[in-house]
């Protein structure tokens, strides 16, 4: 990651606060933590709409604090999107799934066993417990714990096994990552590229994954899947904090992926940038 580039592409009108990023077929696809909906903005046509990821109340939007399902993360397989709370409170342990083809919300269930048994498993407690990204590779999960609670507890969690609602099998990896204008950063996405993990993190000046605090800047890291160990990180802003990443088109030499933003302000908008990489 010696040479990269980060390029504002576009705003999307309409939503805040985005956390998680998809794209497939010149669509973007995004969840924000303050909402019930799974956005989607057509590049081509530049045309945004919404599905609704909760049938009891069709969907809200710019919802409380202390009563959001705070969906931080999304991933992908062949067939749909699966989207995560981050388990930072027991009202954040939703897991949804979504077809890709029809936006069709497939089932709603929720993650108690999961997330208490990383708690457990990592000696983590609820103030530092903070799931803001996550990985499918075919039958296996990874999951990115976000370090900004006051022990600062950075690490990726792998799950396996029959499902991961109640039939599952656990590691962990605690990973160190480095301070952002003297203030630690922390996981807010990851993605899978070959054999390597790349991920964002950022650094906002409060011990807390309750509370917003004051911007630092954002990361982009390299981890090798295999040893599960860093090997490279760069800052990529010192004023954006960027929240979801995947991956928009790569080659031989380089990968371009696309970064959401969660500017922490009350604009009802969210920021598109391309990232490119050097292999």
């Amino acid at each position: 990651m010696k040479q990269l580039t980060l390029e504002f592409l576009f705003h999307i009108f309409g939503l805040s606060a985005a956390s998680g990023i998809a794209y497939n077929d010149e669509q973007i696809h995004l969840i924000a933590d303050n909402s019930t909906y799974l956005y989607h903005y057509d590049m081509t046509n530049t045309l945004f709409t919404k599905t609704p990821l909760s049938q009891e109340d069709y969907g809200q939007e710019n919802i409380a604090k202390n009563m959001k399902p705070d969906f931080e993360s999304i991933t992908q397989n062949e067939l749909n999107y699966y989207i995560f709370g981050s388990g930072s409170t027991e009202k954040r342990i939703d897991l949804i799934e979504v077809h890709k083809l029809t936006n069709e919300v497939i089932s709603t269930q929720q993650l108690d066993i999961l997330y208490e048994s990383m708690k457990a498993f990592a000696g983590i407690d609820n103030d530092n417990f903070n799931i803001e990204g996550a990985i499918l590779d075919g039958e296996t999960w990874y999951f990115f714990n976000r370090g900004n609670g006051p022990k600062s507890q950075n690490g990726i969690f792998i799950v396996t096994g029959e499902n991961i609602i109640d039939n599952f099998r656990l590691t962990y990896f605690p990973i160190k990552l480095p301070k952002i204008n003297k203030v630690q950063s922390s996981f807010t996405d990851a993605v899978k590229v070959d054999e390597d993990i790349y991920f964002l993190a950022a650094a906002e000046d409060v011990a807390s994954n309750y509370k917003d605090g004051e911007i630092k800047g954002s990361l982009i890291g390299k981890i090798n899947l295999k040893k599960l160990k860093l090997e490279k990180t760069k800052v990529i802003s010192e004023n954006h904090k960027f929240e979801g990443i995947t991956i928009y088109k790569q080659n031989a030499k380089e990968i371009e992926f696309l970064l959401c933003e969660d500017p922490d302000n009350d604009k009802n908008q969210t920021g598109i940038y391309k990232l490119t990489v050097n292999k």
